[in-house]
């Protein structure tokens, strides 16, 4: 059985930074590839980010460039920095095994509010 908490959401003012960070436990992290999404208010859940089991990136068009998705496989942790915050950056950020399949994993969810 697996299971991923996430943590390092806040209230942040626009242009300010944040580091996600995704704890996975169970066996073999490294072979997982990894997934973060967003749902902001009202919103339906959209996908952000991979990390692949081999390091490989890529990112939704909306955030290319501004986040950055890591994983230190020796921690079982993923990450996701997220710079030059925006309002519409405001939403739960999840990260996920598997994607949308009926094998997946999901974390609960860290907060992220950017205002002034």
């Amino acid at each position: 059985q697996r299971q991923l908490v996430e943590s390092g959401g806040g209230l942040v003012e626009p242009g300010g930074s944040l580091r996600l960070s995704c704890e996975f436990f169970g066996s073999h992290f490294y072979v997982y590839h990894l997934n973060w999404y967003r749902q902001a208010p009202g919103k339906q859940r959209e996908w952000v980010a991979r990390i692949l089991s081999d390091g490989t990136s890529t990112y939704a068009d909306s955030v290319k460039g501004r986040f950055n998705i890591s994983r230190d496989n020796a921690k079982n942790t993923m990450y996701l920095k997220i710079n030059s915050l925006k309002g519409e950056d405001t939403a739960v950020y999840y990260c996920n095994i598997g994607g949308l399949g009926a094998d997946n994993t999901w974390g609960q969810g860290t907060q992220v509010t950017v205002s002034s």
